[in-house]
């Protein structure tokens, strides 16, 4: 260890010091996109329409997974202004899914549909802690610490996005954007059919906190897209793409981040 370096750790050895550390790191680390991706207002999200407007041909299919209240899909309303697309949103409580309904104004271009996207069809318990949240998992989280208690169940009902598709006879899916707290790799898991025929051009997904209580990590993701040869790229606030070129450890960051997956081309 250097001189200088021997010094900085000296000078970083107290309680002060060390909290201006981690600040200083979380703001550095949401430039980077690293916990930015709780809004979608600010999130850099809007990125995805601009590389699917450049990069693709019209009719555009958009699947909204985990739609909750219509957050995301009032993002695609207003990126795809004047574009030929159709969206199928996805929300599989009987509550929220009714604010989902309530929020937006009937337009023969959405489908709105009660029920949430996994590996297999079936029914299973959805976890909240309130009406509406958009905490929701199918995984019973551990969140006392922030003061939150997922006291509350639903019985929802399950599809697979290969079944979904088949039944609904969509051959392509142009961007597939993934919002399960946690399940994010169930549901690609039921979207193995379409991505093994190239029929999935895009992946926004969402990884952080969830990922704890599911047990799911980033190396999954890495490994999982690269075996459909996609690209996976890091959303900043900005609306910069920064691609991932290799995992890293330093990649397993807990705080709710934004990617997106791209098909090589």
């Amino acid at each position: 260890m250097s001189l200088f370096r021997k010094g900085l750790v000296k000078l970083a050895g107290n309680h002060f010091i060390q909290n201006l550390l981690e600040k200083a790191f979380a703001d550095m680390q949401y430039q980077m996109g690293i916990g930015s991706g709780d809004a979608v207002s600010c999130s850099g999200e809007e990125v995805a329409f601009s590389i699917l407007k450049r990069r693709f041909q019209p009719p555009f299919c958009i699947f909204d997974v985990g739609a909750n209240q219509g957050q995301f899909l009032k993002l695609i309303l207003s990126q795809m202004t004047g574009k030929d697309f159709s969206v199928h949103c996805f929300e599989p409580s009987k509550e929220t899914f009714g604010l989902l309904e309530k929020s937006i104004q009937a337009d023969r271009r959405i489908k709105l549909n009660n029920l949430g996207i996994g590996k297999e069809k079936g029914s299973v318990l959805l976890h909240f802690d309130k009406a509406g949240s958009g905490l929701a998992s199918l995984t019973k989280r551990r969140l006392d610490h922030l003061g939150i208690h997922f006291h509350e169940t639903e019985t929802v009902t399950i599809d697979t996005i290969d079944n979904y598709c088949a039944e609904n006879a969509i051959r392509h899916i142009h961007l597939l954007k993934l919002d399960i707290e946690g399940h994010e790799l169930d549901a690609l898991a039921g979207a193995r059919n379409m991505l093994e025929k190239k029929s999935i051009d895009m992946v926004a997904f969402e990884f952080g906190g969830c990922n704890i209580d599911t047990r799911t990590y980033f190396q999954d993701f890495w490994y999982y897209f690269v075996g459909f040869n996609m690209n996976i790229f890091r959303i900043t606030p900005s609306g910069y793409i920064f691609p991932i070129e290799s995992y890293k450890e330093i990649y397993e960051q807990f705080r709710t981040t934004n990617y997106i997956a791209i098909k090589k081309t």
